[in-house]
């Protein structure tokens, strides 16, 4: 259901379904996930995942929590100011204030994340490439050789 900013809340996005992230966890489908009885979790996951997840994360996530954020913050002071000069006015500011705190760690947890997706493709590709020389030097001559 839209707001009065238009947005849905309901997780709904522009494009319709082909656009909306899974929140399936390690790509386990069911309600009870990887851990239910009778299954082994995997934990596997390809890059181009991880790319898709931390670009996600880039071009849904962060910017559609700071408009939630702004929102919520215009939201905030206009009733404080109906309120101004009681209490209620100086609960309010309190209450703005921890929630942009709070904001502030979501959208720094997120940045995290995201960056770890993207390093983790990278450290896992240069790992793979850096033992697959390895292994083709090694395979290349022994040392035994020249005996």
């Amino acid at each position: 259901m839209p707001d009065e900013s238009g947005q849905l809340w309901s997780g709904g996005s522009e494009g319709g379904a082909d656009r909306r992230v899974g929140t399936r966890l390690n790509g386990a489908p069911g309600p009870m996930g990887p851990f239910a009885p009778g299954t082994a979790p995997d934990f596997a996951s390809t890059p181009a995942e991880k790319k898709a997840a931390a670009n996600t994360i880039e071009t849904e996530l962060q910017p559609n929590t700071k408009k939630a954020t702004e929102h919520a913050d215009e939201a905030t002071g206009a009733a404080g100011k109906g309120f101004d000069g009681w209490e209620t006015a100086a609960g309010l500011k309190t209450v703005a204030d921890t929630w942009d705190q709070q904001v502030k760690t979501l959208m720094g947890r997120l940045a995290g994340e995201k960056n770890a997706l993207r390093g983790a493709s990278a450290l896992i590709t240069g790992n793979d490439t850096g033992i697959g020389d390895q292994l083709r030097t090694a395979a290349s001559g022994s040392k035994l050789d020249g005996l």
